[in-house]
């Protein structure tokens, strides 16, 4: 029987863990704060601070950004993250996008490879990933490589699903369907690997650097070449049984109107087949456009096609009630709306919106606040690269009963981690 000595060292191991990321969280949400400010942000003592403080400090997680005057007695000294005290590298895999980033402890991009092509085989997708990631290490010293909290990759689930849909090619996606792209990447770098699908890793980011440093709970929503999105509930992801929470993507609407659409099987469409930037591309190119870019996208956008509006019509008569079936499951007071491309279509498409959603909602039920993403184009390749950081500095609440609870040196003996 194990002695009650080892359980109890255990959980003070474990409130310990805790308390340091909850005050590295406060410390990311306030970006500066004196002790007495952490000790009020987080709920713990003083001395509980101090001793957290001076933890972190030697770990190089934590520096002195200044002081604070203008007090009674010693100016207070003020903290914040070190924006050198952690490292990631984060691997975004999408239909039609390959990125690979390097980012420090403050959530900065400090260098990107980018990609812009259909995804190719899996085995030429491995050799330009692990390529990108050889040269992003190479920015680092070795020192600064000791700090690297591993890599994160985000990638769709079932990439070779619902190409008819997409209008993308059989042969290219339907052997992604058997391949484990992030533990083959784990055993050819050495490196703990993190990975998530796309829509989850990109609402993590918005959790740790973007929206969640002011709000426990939304839905998030990022319109890629399909759709994606995610659930924020208590500060934390929720992933639901495969991981698969929050995929608006699937959810059932009627057929396109558009001439461009794929007519369905049956009597009903998925939201990706209207709702997606792949939708868009169809229908401009149905139009005569000639569109085999992101950039030639965000052209047609610019300078207001038509076939750009018609578009956003037919995609917000299909996602405001989606929106709204979500609200009646999910009593959230706000929903963040980000996208791939931008030259005014994120701000189109969430005034349309809320004129839209609210227009929907019924007696005694109001319509949440629509609010713009934190990182457009970049949500993705950070959302891959917050995933080391979030398992291994946010307080998750899994944490206190000890699951969960992974230090580097443990995520680095496994070496592949799905979230």
């Amino acid at each position: 029987m194990r002695s009650p000595h080892v359980g109890q060292g255990s959980n003070s191991a474990n409130v310990r863990r805790f308390n340091e990321r909850l005050l590295l969280q406060a410390l990311r949400r306030a970006g500066e704060a004196s002790k007495a400010d952490l000790a009020r942000l987080a709920n713990l003592t003083s001395t509980a601070v101090g001793t957290i403080i001076t933890s972190l400090t030697a770990n190089g997680l934590i520096e002195v950004s200044g002081r604070r005057d203008g007090q009674r007695g010693q100016p207070a000294s003020l903290l914040r993250l070190s924006p050198r005290g952690a490292f990631a590298i984060g691997v975004r895999l999408d239909r039609t996008n390959i990125e690979t980033v390097l980012v420090d402890f403050a959530g900065q991009m400090i260098e990107r490879r980018t990609r812009d092509m259909l995804l190719p085989q899996p085995s030429v997708a491995q050799e330009i990933v692990q390529r990108d990631i050889a040269d992003l290490l190479g920015i680092l010293t070795i020192e600064e490589r000791s700090r690297l909290a591993g890599i994160g990759v985000a990638q769709p689930y079932n990439l070779g699903s619902w190409l008819r849909e997409l209008g993308l090619p059989t042969d290219t996606f339907r052997v992604w369907n058997d391949v484990d792209f992030a533990g083959e990447l784990a055993r050819a770098t050495a490196l703990p690997v993190f990975s998530e699908n796309d829509g989850n890793a990109a609402a993590i980011a918005e959790i740790f650097y973007g929206c969640g440093r002011q709000r426990e709970d939304f839905l998030y929503l990022f319109l890629g070449p399909a759709i994606g999105g995610g659930i924020a509930i208590d500060g934390d992801c929720v992933r639901g049984l495969t991981g698969n929470a929050g995929d608006f993507a699937v959810m059932p609407v009627p057929p396109s109107r558009l001439p461009s659409a794929p007519k369905p099987p049956g009597q009903w469409d998925i939201l990706l087949s209207r709702a997606s930037l792949i939708a868009l591309r169809r229908h401009l190119q149905y139009c005569g456009e000639a569109i085999d870019s992101r950039a030639d996208l965000e052209a047609c956008i610019a300078r207001g096609h038509p076939g750009v509006q018609e578009w956003l019509d037919d995609c917000v008569d299909a996602l405001a009630p989606a929106l709204r079936s979500a609200f009646c499951v999910l009593d959230v007071p706000t929903v963040v709306l980000d996208a791939d491309v931008d030259a005014g279509l994120i701000d189109t498409l969430m005034q349309r919106l809320r004129l839209a959603v609210a227009a929907t909602a019924p007696e005694a039920r109001g319509t949440p606040a629509l609010v713009r993403g934190t990182f457009g184009p970049d949500a993705g390749a950070l959302g891959a690269a917050t995933l080391p950081m979030f398992f291994n500095f946010s307080p998750r609440a899994g944490i206190l009963m000890g699951a969960g609870a992974q230090t580097y040196a443990q995520a680095q003996e496994e070496s592949h981690v799905a979230l």
